[in-house]
């Protein structure tokens, strides 16, 4: 039981995830080391923030310091991301081997990022929930909330799919200069962190998280070009692929698809 629990669980995590890379990503090695290097820049946030907090020693007792570093730290290496993405585009352009989708369509970057962001947030939040699911015991015998497993998955694909959501966004609003829409990822991501130091109160948190998941996801395929006639062409099998340029001002316009 323990076993099918960890896959179950396991799956409801990561299973979106590793669909998306596999069908978008895999298949085009440039995605795949830009997925890597962005998870990577997540990893250095998580390092700045766990220094931080050791640093500050009168400050450890309180979680919500901690949850709020962590947030800012990874909005900031985002944003370096971003930065190093913009000074690397002629070496990808040259490295692209004809491919220059990933280049000139700016949402695909976002995308990609956003994911590597994503997956390795939710790797390290789950990993040891993971660990335990296998046994030997089980949870709720002493009190404990029963369902702490399944939703602790849930909460992580939640993540996983908002970090997606506001690598778009993110990109976008700084392509753009919108600073209310980057102040909605940065405030958006605070309050998905903090809710959570609300649990066990699932009734709450859990509706809240996918709340914020929802309407993120709505922004973003607003703003990468989205419609209902890409909605059609996708149940239809039929991808409809846009040219959207962009003018000196940063501001993204479609242009045509088919």
């Amino acid at each position: 039981m323990t076993v099918a629990e960890f896959f179950g669980c396991g799956l409801i995590a990561f299973g979106p995830s590793l669909a998306m890379f596999g069908l978008t990503i895999a298949t085009d090695p440039i995605r795949t080391i830009m997925l890597v290097a962005s998870a990577f820049f997540w990893l250095l946030a998580l390092l700045f923030s766990s220094i931080l907090y050791t640093a500050v020693v009168q400050l450890q007792d309180y979680l919500v310091f901690g949850v709020i570093c962590s947030v800012l730290f990874q909005e900031l290496f985002r944003f370096l991301w971003f930065l190093l993405i913009q000074k690397a585009e002629g070496g990808l352009k040259k490295v692209s081997d004809g491919n220059m989708q990933i280049v000139e369509n700016k949402h695909i970057l976002a995308y990609v990022s956003g994911l590597g962001f994503g997956m390795i947030s939710g790797a390290f939040s789950l990993v040891n929930v993971l660990a335990d699911m296998t046994g030997p015991g089980t949870i709720g015998m002493k009190g404990d909330p029963k369902n702490f497993f399944i939703v602790s998955a849930v909460t992580s694909l939640a993540f996983i799919l908002l970090h997606v959501f506001w690598g778009i966004l993110f990109f976008n609003a700084l392509h753009r200069r919108a600073y209310l829409q980057l102040a909605y990822v940065i405030l958006c991501h605070m309050l998905a962190s903090c809710i959570t130091l609300m649990n066990p109160i699932y009734s709450v948190t859990i509706p809240t998280i996918w709340i914020l998941t929802i309407l993120s996801g709505v922004l973003a395929f607003i703003v990468a070009g989205g419609s209902h006639r890409t909605i059609q062409s996708a149940f239809r099998g039929r991808p409809q692929v846009l040219q959207v340029n962009a003018d000196a001002t940063g501001n993204f316009t479609q242009v045509g698809g088919m």
